[in-house]
């Protein structure tokens, strides 16, 4: 305990009263507050649509919901009531405004004719599967901020440590995945930014009370411990359950998916000039689903198909279903022209041009015998049978390989979004196919009766 005392002095009365004054007034919901978390939530919200990671840095240097969380965790541990009513509300008021407002822009972002949103950008991706990793950084960039906010020769790192922790955007993230109707973006959002509050505050209480803070009525810092303390950590606890589980899964997702890989390269090898362009993958009970997508000049029979399912499922030591996706390419060499075939050119024809002749002029014989006259008896006509024309049923599929994202329904292939699909939703292949931009689109039929348009590689036949 002296070491800690030697390692963390407390800080003297008077600094712990300007923290106190400092911190309720920064945490209090104001005209202040609420402009800032309007500007850092439109910053944050377009350099999410826009997926440009500079924007979003520039909004965690503007959000405000720092001083809140911390406000939170001082008032806990020094017994400010007053203090923790006024920096929830203004939490609470903040984060709400953020997502209403960050919605707003998405959707309108989205229904107007912009050249964004068709996919899903990585930076809100990123948001939307947090780990164990996000956890420690929030505990250490909490635990930063609270002695950053009360040693002020240090206080410069405090844009630092808002970048660190990142509240603002898992909060846009959540207004847009609401925005773009995608339950999974919304959820693994939120869970991301009570991941950090959680870990934030449980840092701050800590800290604050290392560093002296204490209700009046307690002298002894070092053994009072703030029930305020035993609650952030159950809530830090509490968010480690599903990021840990969420830890295991991606995990396995990316060991399953490198061996895949690995597998389905060496064994492409064997087949003439094909060259692997993409694998997608779906876990489906006992059996892998895969979506080869091969470029070559050759085309593959059938008996190199099966082949190729029966090597890949011999190397994974697991039940798979191909599907093979053929992009046909011809190869060119500049050096090497293509060879012309010279082509016979008809010449001239001559037509034969007739000859005149005289022809004599018949003379009228009477004839005595009248002649009879015959009845011209009328053809039936045919009338022809239509033939039947065989009309192909429409393939039964499921959404798939979009990591749980889902996929955009578009009117036409890579035009307007009409809509969004979850993973696992059924749908029914018709028959149109389109190559835009090297990308296969495939026209659908989901289940509320529209069709449009998704990419092939997000399609996995039902067996």
């Amino acid at each position: 305990m002296i070491k800690i005392r030697q390692f963390m002095r407390a800080l003297p009365t008077g600094r712990r009263t300007e923290v106190l004054e400092e911190l309720d007034q920064a945490s209090s919901p104001g005209f202040d507050y609420f402009l800032l978390v309007v500007l850092s939530c439109s910053i944050a919200t377009f350099g999410l649509i826009t997926d440009s990671a500079a924007v979003i840095i520039g909004a965690m240097l503007v959000a405000p919901l720092m001083s809140p969380i911390l406000g939170l965790s001082l008032a806990s541990v020094a017994g400010k009531q007053h203090m923790f009513r006024r920096a929830g509300v203004a939490l609470i008021e903040g984060v709400l405004l953020a997502v209403v407002l960050s919605a707003l822009l998405a959707w309108l972002t989205h229904v107007l004719p912009f050249d964004i949103l068709i996919d899903i950008p990585e930076e809100v991706l990123a948001r939307t599967r947090p780990s164990p990793f996000d956890l420690g950084i929030a505990l250490a960039g909490g635990a930063a901020a609270a002695y950053a906010l009360a040693q002020p020769r240090i206080s410069a790192a405090l844009p630092g440590v808002a970048i660190a922790t990142a509240l603002m955007p898992p909060v846009c993230t959540v207004g847009v995945g609401i925005a773009l109707g995608i339950s999974q973006i919304a959820l693994g959002a939120a869970l991301l930014f009570l991941t950090n509050l959680a870990a934030i505050s449980l840092a701050g209480i800590v800290v604050f009370a290392a560093l002296g803070f204490r209700p009046q009525n307690i002298k002894d810092t070092w053994h009072h411990i703030p029930r305020s303390l035993f609650a952030s950590a159950g809530l830090v606890l509490i968010t480690a359950i599903p990021l840990v589980i969420l830890t295991l899964r991606l995990v396995e997702q990316a060991q399953l998916t490198q061996d895949v890989r690995q597998a389905v390269i060496t064994e492409i090898a064997y087949l003439p000039d094909a060259q692997l362009v993409d694998v997608a993958i779906e876990n489906n009970d006992d059996t892998l689903h895969l979506t080869v997508t091969v470029r070559t000049s050759r085309q593959p029979n059938y008996t190199q198909v099966v082949a190729l399912q029966k090597a890949i499922a011999a190397r994974l030591q697991r039940t798979i279903a191909l599907q093979l996706i053929v992009v046909p390419t011809t190869k060119l060499d500049p050096l090497v022209p293509p060879t012309h075939t010279p082509t016979a050119t008809p010449g001239p024809s001559l037509t034969p041009t007739s000859t005149l002749s005289r022809t004599p002029i018949p003379t009228h014989t009477p004839s005595l015998t009248p002649t009879s006259t015959s009845t011209v008896t009328p053809t039936p006509t045919l009338t022809p049978t239509p033939t039947p024309t065989y009309t192909p049923t429409p393939m039964l599929a499921y959404i798939a390989n979009t990591g749980g994202a889902g996929v955009y329904l578009r009117k036409t292939p890579a035009g307007k979004i009409i809509g969004s699909l979850l993973e696992g939703a059924a749908v029914r292949i018709l028959y149109q196919r389109e190559m835009v931009n090297d990308r296969e689109w495939i026209e659908i039929l989901e289940i509320y009766g529209r069709t449009g348009w998704i990419q092939a590689i997000y399609l996995v036949i039902r067996p």
